[in-house]
């Protein structure tokens, strides 16, 4: 374990986007990405099932995400199907993604405002997602991007933390991040940017102790707030 040296240097630099993103566009590709990453990559891919996906996937890990995902699909897969389940079953159905009853009413109460609203299909703007309860803006973020092949960015932890850390910009929150990088971040990177830096904060550029000697950015990076790493 080595703790990083003082950085005494005034650091907001985003000129090295283009050389960060050509090399983490090929170490993580789509078949390592995150189950909503890939359903985006499917030709019949279902709003519906992309945003209970992600409804689903808050504080979850990725592999169960996806197994309960599925088999809630093959119970239901419309805003119907989800009404017709019980409370208790559909909690049952997704105990595994934890929170569960918190996440059985949102989906209900989604799938609720969806029928009375939007005739049971998933809106396509972001202000009409946000405007039903239980949508915030990186769910929002993700159904436009993943579902719908609009250039948004989905920003987490992981998406907040590594530009931060890299020294492209200095935010306090997601929200403020996702506002930066629209402006310095080029567009032609906005489908691919949530897929790649959650993968990479997952396994490389880490919340705590990141893998300095592992990672092929390591020479573009500023490593601000880096206590220690390995």
């Amino acid at each position: 374990m080595r703790k990083r040296p003082e950085f005494s240097r005034n650091i907001y630099d985003p000129r090295n986007i283009q050389q960060v993103m050509s090399i983490l566009e090929k170490q993580f590709n789509y078949t390592e990405r995150t189950t909503l990453n890939r359903m985006r990559q499917d030709e019949n891919k279902d709003p519906f099932k992309i945003l209970i996906s992600c409804l689903l996937s808050l504080r979850s890990r990725d592999e169960t995400t996806e197994k309960i995902s599925n088999h809630l699909f093959q119970i239901a897969d419309t805003p119907e199907k989800i009404l017709s389940i019980q409370l208790t079953k559909l909690e049952g159905i997704i105990y595994s993604t934890g929170h569960y009853h918190k996440k059985a009413l949102t989906l209900q109460s989604v799938s609720q405002e969806l029928i009375n609203r939007f005739k049971s299909q998933v809106p396509n703007t972001k202000e009409d997602l946000i405007s039903i309860k239980g949508i915030g803006p990186k769910t929002a973020n993700i159904v436009l991007n993943f579902a719908f092949n609009q250039p948004t960015l989905p920003i987490d932890t992981h998406c907040h933390r590594i530009p931060n850390r890299l020294g492209w910009l200095r935010t306090r929150t997601p929200e403020q991040t996702e506002k930066v990088l629209e402006k310095i971040l080029p567009k032609q990177y906005w489908f691919e940017f949530n897929g790649i830096f959650v993968l990479f904060g997952r396994t490389i550029c880490t919340p705590i102790s990141p893998k300095c000697s592992q990672c092929l950015i390591s020479r573009y990076c500023q490593k601000i707030g880096v206590e220690k790493y390995r």
